[in-house]
């Protein structure tokens, strides 16, 4: 695979990333099965392995660090912080005390020294950006970590950091992950051009919808699904927003058939062939599922086969807002919009 860099870093990166979130007892619960996984990954050309803390409670990240014993210095090892890992309340969130405590519980469980690539899971509208920013400064100060990233943040948040980080002599997040799809496209307008402008690298997740574009979501299937379990509001089809997916995840189908490619390639091409995009994060739980995906880096899309991708799902447009990954305050809470 041909390497392209991550940002403004300077390192580079192949252009997919393996994400492990399947690894573990939300997925696959087989050690030796996911790390040969992993190996082959590695040996196929991918460089960039991305993780976080709270994917089965550690679990994943374990198993990265089995299955990096004897090869951490060829991998850009990227994991992530905020989710809840405990009952105690400050077991979670951005807040100096925790990052600073659970760096070093993801420096354990991933067998390693340094992370490459230090990211915050969601923005906490509750915690000063300058504390998280500080925490994670003096991290890299510390060397253990090499650079911050943020993961689903608004397109506002995201300004406000790196303006944070100038402003405050911080380290500034270099890379964002968002959810990026033939299905979610809402952060084509604003998440991916600020991200352009700061020079950002972006990890898009989910680039197949949460399986959705797995090409077994056609219309008269009703295939079974172990996100469904955690997230039922992707997934249920008695939502409108969902019958929406089908149809789109139908027409989509259909386009790669006549193109005489599989959906799963279409839809990472898709993903790749945004400018602002370094690398989408590719999640499976087999190996059948990781060969499937490989052969995506070798498509390219041409201009009219990405038009009529236009016509079934518009630019900058969610089918499903749930699928945003995550709720604003003032929608979520109705105290914050009324006197």
């Amino acid at each position: 695979m041909e390497l392209r860099p991550l940002g403004r870093t300077g390192v580079q990166v192949s252009p997919l990333c393996l994400g492990t979130m399947m690894f573990g007892a939300w997925g696959n619960p087989d050690h030796d099965d996911s790390i040969r996984i992993i190996h082959r990954a590695l040996d196929a050309g991918i460089n960039f392995v991305d993780t976080a803390d709270v994917y089965s409670s550690g679990e994943s990240e374990e198993i990265v660090g089995k299955a990096l014993a004897g090869r951490r210095d060829e991998v850009v090892l990227a994991t992530k912080f905020h989710g809840s890992m405990g009952p105690d309340p400050n077991q979670a969130g951005n807040s100096r005390r925790w990052v600073t405590q659970e760096v070093d519980n993801s420096l354990r469980r991933l067998g390693t020294d340094w992370i490459d690539l230090y990211q915050v899971h969601r923005w906490d509208p509750w915690c000063d950006l300058d504390e998280t920013l500080g925490a994670l400064t003096d991290l890299v100060r510390a060397g253990k970590i090499r650079y911050v990233g943020s993961s689903t943040f608004p397109a506002h948040v995201i300004v406000e950091a790196q303006w944070v980080a100038d402003r405050r002599g911080r380290e500034r997040y270099v890379t964002e992950q968002p959810p990026y799809s033939l299905l979610v496209r809402e952060v084509e307008r604003d998440v991916l051009p600020v991200c352009e402008q700061f020079g950002m690298g972006v990890i898009p997740w989910s680039p197949l919808a949460g399986g959705w574009l797995s090409g077994k979501w056609r219309k008269g299937t009703s295939p079974d699904s172990r996100r469904a379990e955690r997230i039922p509001a992707r997934y249920d089809m008695t939502l409108p927003a969902n019958q929406a997916k089908l149809e789109a995840a139908d027409a989509l189908a259909t386009l790669a058939d006549e193109l005489g490619i599989p959906l799963i390639h279409l839809a990472l091409a898709f993903v790749l062939r945004h400018p602002a995009v370094t690398a989408p994060i590719v999640g499976p739980r087999t190996m059948e599922q990781l060969e499937s995906q490989l052969g995506a880096v070798d498509v390219v899309l041409t201009d009219d086969v990405l038009d009529r991708i236009d016509e079934i799902v518009p630019p900058g447009t969610n089918l499903n807002a749930v699928d945003a990954g995550w709720t604003p305050p003032a929608v979520a809470d109705a105290s914050l919009r009324r006197r």
